[in-house]
């Protein structure tokens, strides 16, 4: 039987409750063997909420108890960072992406995992989207995290607005089509914006939907020697797009809007159109939603491409300090394992489980039921998103909507800042591009 997130607000007090009775302080380390307490550094999103109602579960079934410390994504990233490079052991498992994996496993900072995998068959590796398996690589070739679910972008839209005014929604909508229909249905509803999209400052935050309009406008960061091109006219016309169709048919505020914003605002009736993450479906379909139903779903928006969503997953990495290794992949194997999905739709419903990390979930018709209104379109970008050729330039690192490199959290977090400013109409598009320019040329002198 389904039940609502409001059901799993209710158990996740009582549940995290006795999970965390007893447990050590997030500083302390606990035993390696049986029992003890390990210490997970999570990001604080929807789908992280049913794994604290279950955490009990875990325990009971292992003896280990879960203290967990959640953040929101832009601090998490930062804890992160800081967590791994000086390997201060707060922490045993982490939240970690494939953008981390590949920098922190050269670094010595991440414990392979290729053992824990071998010794586990019940785990099935082989479920997992070969994507994900490959992205969470290191570049020894060792496995370094797994996922807890996965993602790309679609575009997401009120179906009963759309109707109302007599439009219709393409299956493969372009970029320009979806900036006349945000016209059209700007205040459709009274304070309904036209569309939805993230202006907060952060690399994982604006500069993550942006950069998948850069790579279908035909733009990149760098060409392959490492010049950078945020000035040049692909990279130009994109960002100017994107200020545009925000300040002029976006949500109130939006240079302060992040992802978690605008979920709140779609599922409040504040905006006919959302482009963002797959995993956010669930979320809007979930049984208290206030938008469940009302919702249709479609490809991310193009220009010059075939596609360009983006590729992403919230995975678990441990530390290699941690000195609870053998009790880290135990929960790993369990919040990442073949059967977690079935726990949490057994117990809140399908649409509140992490998907978009196995294949087996696609086969399971009681998915395909309760998300048949966005599974396929999720499946689809997930199949199609390409990390290496996401554009139409070729460019020297990988990354659909961030750029593989060690520096770019810093300087994405800049270029991120003037965007912003943008957004909020304190400086020009042209001003806010030059600026991030020469950050993105300082760094990319350095890697030639």
């Amino acid at each position: 039987m389904k039940r609502s997130r409001s059901v799993v607000a209710t158990a996740l007090l009582t549940m995290t409750a006795l999970a965390l009775t007893g447990c050590a302080g997030a500083g302390s380390a606990g035993p390696s063997g049986p029992g003890g307490t390990l210490r997970v550094l999570m990001v604080n999103n929807p789908q992280m909420q049913p794994l604290k109602a279950l955490a009990a579960e875990f325990t009971q079934e292992t003896g280990i108890r879960l203290a967990f410390t959640e953040l929101p994504e832009n601090d998490l990233r930062d804890t992160v960072n800081q967590e791994f490079a000086n390997q201060s052991n707060q922490y045993d498992v982490a939240s970690v992406s494939a953008f981390e994996v590949p920098i922190f496993s050269q670094r010595g900072w991440m414990a392979p995992l290729d053992e824990y995998v071998a010794q586990d068959p019940g785990f099935d590796q082989n479920d997992v989207f070969p994507a994900f398996t490959e992205a969470l690589k290191g570049e020894d070739g060792r496995l370094y995290a797994e996922p807890f679910y996965g993602e790309s972008s679609f575009l997401m839209y009120r179906k009963d607005v759309f109707e109302a005014r007599g439009l219709t929604m393409p299956d493969n909508p372009t970029w320009d089509q979806v900036a006349q229909l945000a016209a059209q249905v700007h205040n459709a509803e009274p304070g309904m914006a036209g569309i939805c999209l993230r202006g907060q400052a952060g690399w994982g935050q604006n500069l993550a939907p942006l950069n998948t309009v850069v790579n279908t406008f035909g733009g990149s960061w760098y060409d392959m020697d490492w010049n950078a091109q945020l000035t040049s006219p692909a990279f130009t016309e994109a960002t100017r797009f994107y200020v545009d169709l925000v300040r002029n048919y976006g949500e109130p505020g939006a240079a302060q809007t992040g992802v978690q914003e605008c979920i709140n605002i779609t599922q409040q009736g504040g905006a006919a159109m959302f482009y963002d993450a797959t995993s956010i479906a669930g979320v809007l379909e979930g049984d208290d939603s206030p938008v469940r139903g009302k919702m249709g779903y479609v490809a991310a928006p193009v220009e010059k491409t075939a596609s360009s969503g983006w590729l992403w997953t919230w995975a678990w990495g441990i530390e290699q300090a941690s000195p609870n290794k053998d009790n880290a992949w135990k929960f790993i194997s369990w919040a990442s394992g073949k059967q977690f999905e079935q726990k949490v739709a057994d117990r809140f419903g399908w649409t509140a489980a992490p998907a978009g990390k196995r294949l087996s979930t696609y086969d399971q018709a009681a998915y395909r039921d309760a998300a048949a209104a966005y599974y396929q379109q999720e499946q689809r970008a997930l199949q199609q998103a390409d990390p290496r050729n996401p554009g139409v330039a070729p460019r020297p690192y990988a990354g659909v909507q961030f750029v593989g490199i060690p520096e770019f959290p810093d300087m994405g977090t800049q270029v991120s800042q003037q965007i912003s400013s943008a957004i909020a109409g304190q400086i020009s598009v042209e001003d806010a591009l030059a600026a991030g320019q020469k950050m993105a040329q300082d760094v990319g002198d350095t890697r030639r």
